[in-house]
């Protein structure tokens, strides 16, 4: 379950949404059998495909184990694929766990107890584990060592744990909620940005392949489009355009049928859904393009409040379609241009003192 700083859950809208970048139960079991198993197969993040094959040949050179790494960024991103090929280009076994898990120190000293020498342990949202928990990585990422508390009060002893040299690859999509004291113990530190269209073409054209679907360079440019810049949003509408096709078209994909599979999908030609055109739309048929309330806003599109902030506005902030403002939610020019309508005159001219315009 996905909750929000505010204790709201949005998980539940955010999974049904097919531009979700969240993954689930199908995605899972689809991105195993569609997952690179090396760098050099790995598409997109050339920096940091170019960094850590360094840090790993390095290491591999040495005979030690590699410097713990931190992925950032974005879900659906590569995080997780790239942490499995650590392990692959490593040797290694590979333990794979989250931050909720490991609500006591005592799981995380059980895990990391359990480890091998040379062991990979991926831990995916990193910056949701408990504090406890936190400061015993402390001690287990730089000393190789936890000291396990035996008793309570006054009588309790620490007894000094021995770990096997292991590597520790932290996910997290909230980089600024890492204390810095935990930060500073990973030896590299990568952070996976958006790709490009280009970049997910690549990504589409590789998972057609394993999936055995057949796909025009048009095709896999218009689903690539509507894509938000993530692969796994790009796989996810390649199984959904793949469905049409093969009840419409024989199976077979090109720009006519990928734009009318993605309509009856509701994802139109910038990757906005229902839940997007609908805050789109009530900030300009309703207020004029704002400024306005988010609470006013989400109220006119019979959604949370939390859900419209955490679900549907940082990718229309970050398409520059809306703006936050210390006066409220703001449509940018690009917002009309997109529904296709005209903005009156006073809005006209808020916008143009707000965006220059």
């Amino acid at each position: 379950m996905n909750w929000d700083e505010t204790g709201a859950d949005t998980g539940e809208l955010e999974d049904e949404r097919l531009v979700a970048a969240g993954a689930d139960g199908e995605d899972t079991a689809v991105e195993a059998a569609l997952r690179p198993k090396d760098l050099h197969e790995f598409v997109g993040q050339e920096k940091v495909r170019e960094q850590l094959d360094l840090v790993l040949k390095a290491a591999r050179a040495r005979g030690a184990t590699a410097d713990h790494v931190l992925l950032s960024g974005a879900p659906g991103l590569g995080k997780t694929t790239l942490s499995m090929i650590i392990a692959a280009e490593m040797e290694a076994p590979i333990r794979i766990t989250s931050g909720p898990a490991i609500q006591h120190a005592g799981d995380l000293a059980a895990i990391l107890s359990s480890l091998q020498e040379g062991e990979v342990l991926f831990l995916d949202e990193i910056h949701r584990m408990s504090r406890p928990a936190e400061e015993m990585l402390y001690m287990a990422m730089e000393d190789f060592r936890v000291d396990v508390i035996v008793g309570k009060g006054p009588g309790a002893t620490a007894i000094p744990l021995e770990l096997p040299p292991f590597t520790l690859v932290g996910a997290t999509t909230r980089a600024g909620l890492l204390p810095p004291p935990l930060r500073d113990r990973f030896g590299f530190t990568g952070h996976m940005e958006f790709y490009a269209p280009t970049e997910l073409e690549r990504v589409i054209h590789r998972s057609a392949g394993l999936l055995d679907v057949a796909i025009d360079t048009e095709g896999a440019a218009e689903i690539a489009g509507r894509s938000r810049g993530t692969p796994r949003i790009a796989n996810r509408l390649l199984r959904r355009v793949r469905d049409y096709a093969q009840v419409k078209a024989e199976g077979r994909i090109d720009r006519d049928i990928a734009a009318a599979a993605l309509r009856v999908y509701e994802v139109d030609a910038r990757g906005l859904d229902r839940l997007d055109r609908a805050v789109l739309g009530a900030l300009l048929k309703l207020f004029g393009g704002g400024p306005v309330g988010l609470s006013t806003l989400a109220v006119a599109v019979g959604e949370e409040r939390e859900t419209v902030e955490e679900v549907a506005e940082p990718f229309l902030v970050r398409e520059g379609l809306l703006a936050r403002t210390p006066r409220g939610r703001v449509a940018t020019p690009a917002a009309w241009a997109h529904l296709g309508l005209v903005p009156p005159q006073h809005g006209a001219k808020g916008q143009q003192g707000l965006f220059g315009a």
